[in-house]
């Protein structure tokens, strides 16, 4: 039976529309699927590719432009990014959520600048793994900025706020293996660091320092942090933090790092590593206040060339020294106010060319000398005495160690009998 010419045309115009269908359909669902309700957009991530329908490129396109607040979903288990995304600018709030939580935006060819560039308020990310940047993984110079639930891995930089960042969240992250996790310029208004888990950063977990301190304002609060094997947990300088509640373990250079301006350190748990606990440089008015230091190969605390600084009722035990004051104003002396030294493995306090103010202190069976005091002497410059003030403090006498018996009395020092307690 012959097909009618007319037939055939009918049936090519059939299988053309088919074709043009399945096409549509197939592009359909490679494209970002965008769905509006009143004063919302939602856009999917369905391709984990650099750029091209569906892919995260296009779902930021997408949401810069909407008229009200955007959440962007992302599908997939694998996003890699090749070149610079756009920056988050849509003023009534960005989400960028994974679903399922852990999908993982792999940067490693991305050549330089950040993975998501904050400059919009009201952002908020939500449960991804941002690995191997050669940047930053969020550059965030907006306010009202929230992550949670993330991962940030193997970069240069995890979040860098810049001095215009506000009301700034991070809660419950995970930060492993980048050369800095957190850095902030300033200390922005109403900073939370909350939760965080910090693990083997190669510089700091959290560094915020300024040439010039802060004109005044919120100190970043960081609190109930995890901080693990880092070269340093936090490096502060001439930038207000508090700094409370936190667990330090295994610190490689100090779990805290004070320069310039003020502190409070307090209620930490520092534990292990071998150098020191908390370092106050050159710092006026810090308050180190209720942490308990263990297992240190150096110092718990030391206070070095400061003024006024107030170091209270910490517990200290079984570390290489206790505290120790380090050429300080003498004029505006600190002050060591009822901390507990035991067993340190040599001196339970230090002084050195410093005057501080040493009251109702306890240094329980140091293995060394429970408090040694020494002049220094810069070199071609004149020496600087050393002339603690002591107040009812309990000092152990010399040295114990475990085979020799029963340890030595128990002295109280006053600040008539500072002498007794010299090296000769």
């Amino acid at each position: 039976m012959r097909i009618s010419r007319r037939s055939s045309v009918a049936i090519g115009v059939l299988v053309l529309l088919v074709a043009v269908v399945a096409v549509g359909r197939w592009y359909e669902k490679q494209s970002p699927a965008t769905s509006h309700t009143v004063g919302s957009t939602l856009v999917n991530v369905t391709n984990g590719g650099d750029r091209g329908p569906g892919t995260l490129r296009e779902a930021l396109f997408v949401v810069a432009a909407a008229g009200g607040s955007a959440t962007v979903s992302i599908q997939v288990p694998k996003i890699t990014v090749q070149t610079a995304l756009p920056p988050l600018v849509n003023p009534h709030g960005v989400s960028v959520v994974a679903h399922p939580a852990g999908a993982q935006i792999d940067a490693r060819a991305l050549a330089s600048g950040p993975v998501f560039d904050i400059a919009g308020a009201n952002t908020s990310i939500e449960g991804l793994n941002i690995s191997n940047c050669p940047g930053a993984a969020i550059l965030l110079r907006a306010a009202r900025f929230r992550l949670r639930a993330s991962t940030i891995d193997s970069c240069d930089v995890g979040v860098e706020a810049a001095e215009n960042a506000s009301d700034t969240l991070l809660e419950g992250n995970h930060f492993a293996k980048n050369k800095i996790a957190v850095r902030f310029a300033t200390a922005g208004r109403n900073t939370v660091i909350d939760k965080n888990d910090f693990t083997n950063d190669k510089d700091a977990a959290l560094w915020a320092v300024r040439s010039r301190a802060d004109a005044g304002g919120d100190p970043i609060n960081v609190h109930d942090n995890h901080f693990t094997d880092e070269h340093t947990g936090i490096v502060a300088g001439n930038v207000a933090i508090l700094i409370e509640h936190n667990e330090f373990f295994n610190s490689q250079e100090a779990a805290v790092h004070l320069v310039g301006v003020g502190a409070v350190i307090r209620g930490n748990r520092i534990s292990g590593g071998p150098a020191m606990g908390i370092v106050v440089e050159n710092v006026h008015s810090a308050i180190i206040d209720n942490n308990e230091i263990d297992g240190l190969g150096a110092y718990g605390v030391m206070v070095r060339g400061s003024g006024n600084t107030l170091v209270r009722a910490n517990r200290v035990h079984n570390t290489g020294y206790g505290l120790a004051f380090v050429l300080g104003d003498s004029k505006s002396p600190s002050t060591a106010l009822e901390n507990t030294i035991i067993e340190p493995k040599f001196n339970g306090i230090d002084v050195i060319g410093d005057s501080p103010i040493l009251r109702r202190n306890q240094v329980l069976r140091p293995h060394a000398l429970a408090l040694k005091v020494d002049g220094f002497t810069p070199p071609g410059g004149t020496k600087v005495e050393a002339q603690p003030f002591l107040d009812n403090n309990t000092f152990d006498k010399g040295g114990w160690t475990p085979s020799a018996g029963t340890p030595p009395a128990a002295t109280t020092a006053s600040e008539t009998t500072p002498a007794a307690a010299k090296t000769q």
